[in-house]
């Protein structure tokens, strides 16, 4: 009997602990765009800055029944390069790209990034995320992206290139 309980304790605690996390668990995503300048040069690292990225943070957060002050963690979930232009562009240039956040008064901290491209004519480039915690950095009005890139093949155009990333939030929401 105390088996039984005790299994039926367990299973209505962790619906419960499903249910919370739904409740204040929510993705925040951003969109900006850089270019890599074509190159003659190869095997040497390129550093790329984008513009200052304003956060729709506090907005989120109350969609959400939250606020700033209520977040208990931030981290990349995934971060997504997307060629633009040209339109018969892919990633087979790329050897390695590296992305790094910053912020006013932060210490910049890598995101994502791949290493070891391989040549698919993919137009598309999935990073690998680094699970760093990123609560003070969202919650700024604004942010930079540092990319690094290496290339090992030459490109003969400019690549415009969308960064897709998606944040997951953790947080307290209505004080839960």
């Amino acid at each position: 009997m105390k088996k039984l309980f005790a299994i039926c304790a367990l299973t209505i605690f962790l619906s419960c602990e499903d249910e919370l996390n739904r409740l204040t668990v929510f993705e925040v995503d951003d969109t900006t765009e850089f270019t890599i300048p074509s190159s003659t040069i190869i095997e040497i690292p390129d550093n790329i800055g984008t513009p200052s990225i304003t956060t729709n943070s506090q907005s989120e957060f109350e969609n959400n029944n939250t606020n700033s002050n209520a977040i208990e963690s931030v981290t990349l979930k995934s971060l997504r390069l997307t060629i633009q232009s040209p339109e018969d562009g892919n990633f087979n240039f790329l050897q390695e790209v590296h992305i790094f956040i910053k912020a006013d008064g932060l210490e910049e901290q890598e995101l994502a990034f791949a290493e070891n491209i391989e040549n698919t004519n993919a137009n598309v480039l999935d990073l690998q995320t680094t699970g760093v915690e990123l609560k003070e950095y969202v919650k700024r009005d604004s942010y930079s992206l540092r990319i690094n890139t290496t290339t090992d093949e030459t490109i003969n155009q400019n690549h415009d290139i969308q960064v897709y990333s998606v944040f997951r939030v953790d947080a307290e929401i209505l004080g839960i």
